[in-house]
């Protein structure tokens, strides 16, 4: 999460995410579900501007998908950190968007991060980021890992984080058919004790600490595909293309429906891209950071 200050205003850069692995545990009494992820920044990025104001919170985005009410996590952060402390002060929120909506990368969970690290510089508050972590899986699971980035092993709803090694530079395509998938749905149609193939966990931390893209590429797993893919059979022909295409892996991110592709040579992911154009809505050449 990358900023610029001035006394009235603040600047973030707030960056998407993908999952290398997704596993899903159990349900838990209180709705959500223990899971168990790799969570890798990628270097797709909204820009958030937060202006300060007499009252109030106003939002704006240049998506008309994305909503400017009560419902968007933004406004959530501002109303938690708000009562929290006591502020009195308002904020203008301008969002950005680059990373697709409902897509399986954070797009909305990494805006509120952004909006709780913007606020605490705003308002002076001098929370660490321990702090604004602990506040902000009140929000949403993804929201701690996108204040902290980089590489993580994720339990719990996703809360609960561990740094890994640097796994930044790798060369990734992500597909997004344009279609908006509720993560909600996604988890409970999900027949945990029907699940078939799950990610090896100790391989896929191997090649984390080994920075090796190939045991990555070939141990990646994300049970929630067996829901989105049922749905949404376009999907899996992405994956397909990209493995034909020379992508060492392909997996779909989160909830989906967003597919991504590691390559190793760029020659590979162009030619992939370019076949994927005729069927596929958005296409985005990335990497992890």
């Amino acid at each position: 999460m990358e900023k610029e200050t001035s006394m009235e205003s603040i600047t973030l850069e707030a960056y998407g995410k993908i999952n290398l692995s997704l596993d899903v545990l159990g349900k838990r009494i209180d709705g959500y579900h223990d899971i168990e992820t790799i969570m890798q920044s990628i270097d797709l990025k909204d820009k958030v501007v937060l202006r300060d104001s007499e009252e109030g919170i106003t939002i704006e985005c240049n998506n008309p998908q994305v909503p400017t009410d009560s419902t968007n996590l933004v406004y959530k952060a501002y109303r938690i950190l708000r009562d929290m402390y006591s502020i009195k002060r308002g904020v203008h929120i301008k969002i950005q968007k680059n990373i697709p909506v409902a897509a399986g990368l954070a797009g909305g969970s990494t805006n509120a991060a952004a909006t709780l690290i913007g606020l605490n510089e705003l308002w002076g508050l001098k929370l660490s980021k321990e702090k604004l972590m602990n506040i902000g899986v009140k929000i949403g699971a993804d929201v701690p890992f996108c204040i902290m980035g980089g590489t993580a092993l994720a339990k719990g709803i996703g809360e609960e984080l561990i740094s890994l090694k640097d796994f930044s530079g790798h060369l990734v395509l992500l597909a997004n058919i344009g279609i908006e998938v509720s993560t909600a749905h996604v988890y409970s149609s999900l027949k945990i004790d029907n699940i078939a193939n799950r990610p090896n966990m100790d391989k896929l931390l191997l090649g984390i600490d080994k920075n090796d893209l190939n045991i990555i590429s070939e141990n990646m797993v994300n049970v929630l595909e067996e829901v989105t893919i049922g749905e949404h059979g376009q999907i899996q022909d992405i994956k397909n293309e990209m493995l034909e295409f020379g992508a060492l892996g392909s997996l779909m991110s989160g909830s989906g429906p967003t597919v991504f592709g590691f390559f190793d040579n760029e020659e590979d992911l162009l030619k992939c891209k370019k076949s994927l154009e005729k069927k596929v809505k958005t296409l985005i050449i990335t990497k992890t950071i």
